[in-house]
């Protein structure tokens, strides 16, 4: 069975215990250091005797110079949970958390841990940044959430995410954006490492990344660059192609988005505003047929996020 598919039926039967890699991490959070200072951060939906993400920031502690370190899991079919709280570098955090050690505290809460009930929004005001894998299966919510929230996050979700109609607003909005790097492999529940499809970082937090200019190499050429069957906008098959002379709208693969600097592009939107009626302006006139995606010479095309550079002087 293909990696696509096994996620795909996971998160259909909400099967989300998919853990990160400690390297992965290690990989990804070394570009926010500059966020972590004097931060208290949170790391919910973490079972701290397994989350990798508990153990990094346990062990980093004093390099970071966090405040306070939580972590609450989710136990759904319990009335109550624990939370977590570390004030210091503990270094060989997995004897510590197999030996019971009392610098890791732990307070009984009245509630499962369940980050939609009142109790777990409400302990956001009290964090500053939430780092973590929330269940696949309810990234939607656990987005929405912490976007209406106002709190700062750093947490990993499937890629099909960016097609999910909050979450692609939120990144058309420069409410959230992807992070440098993409994750495939996720430790099960049983302990064995699974490929899993391609998953990436969101965050709100500010980085390098988003100010880089994306170096565009081809010219334009009506030849190379043909006009969708249905929307008056072009296809460019890879983001690498984008031409840097082309001053009208372009579809563009999801994976753009890895690539996305709002000063450099703007986003319209996706396919799917076509078919809800936001982008009719795209819509030839001569077309009768669907408007779920963009098609070309007669055949449906993958999701495509439709762009125009800034950089260019529009007439």
């Amino acid at each position: 069975m293909k990696a696509n598919q096994k996620l795909n039926n996971a998160l259909k039967e909400k099967d989300d215990e998919f853990y990160t890699q400690l390297s992965d991490i290690e990989k990804e959070l070394q570009y926010y250091t500059q966020h972590f200072e004097g931060k208290i951060i949170f790391c919910n939906c973490d079972d701290y005797k397994r989350s990798n993400f508990f153990k990094f920031f346990a062990k980093n502690f004093n390099q970071f110079s966090l405040k306070k370190l939580f972590t609450m899991n989710y136990e759904e079919n319990k009335e109550f949970t624990y939370l977590i709280e570390i004030n210091e570098q503990i270094d060989d955090i997995e004897f510590a958390i197999a030996n019971n050690d009392i610098r890791i505290k732990k307070q009984k809460l009245s509630h499962n841990g369940d980050f939609r009930n009142k109790e777990s929004k409400q302990f956001l005001k009290l964090v500053d940044i939430v780092i973590t894998n929330p269940p696949f299966s309810l990234f939607r919510e656990f987005v929405d959430i912490l976007i209406k929230s106002q709190t700062s996050f750093l947490i990993v979700g499937n890629n099909n995410a960016i097609s999910y109609k909050n979450c692609f607003s939120y990144i058309a909005k420069n409410q959230m954006w992807l992070g440098f790097n993409c994750l495939r492999w996720f430790y099960r529940p049983q302990g064995d490492l699974v490929e899993a499809s391609r998953s990436f970082w969101y965050t709100n937090l500010d980085i390098q990344k988003r100010h880089s200019l994306f170096p565009l190499q081809k010219k334009y050429d009506e030849k190379l660059f043909t006009e969708y069957d249905n929307y008056m906008a072009i296809e460019v098959p890879k983001t690498k192609d984008i031409p840097f002379d082309y001053q009208g709208v372009m579809g563009v693969p999801i994976t753009f988005l890895e690539k996305y600097n709002p000063q450099q592009f703007e986003i319209l939107g996706m396919d799917f505003c076509v078919k809800d009626g936001l982008l009719n302006y795209l819509i030839k006139s001569s077309w009768t047929g669907k408007l779920d995606r963009a098609y070309l010479n007669g055949k449906r095309m993958f999701s495509r996020v439709l762009i125009k550079n800034k950089t260019l002087s529009f007439e």
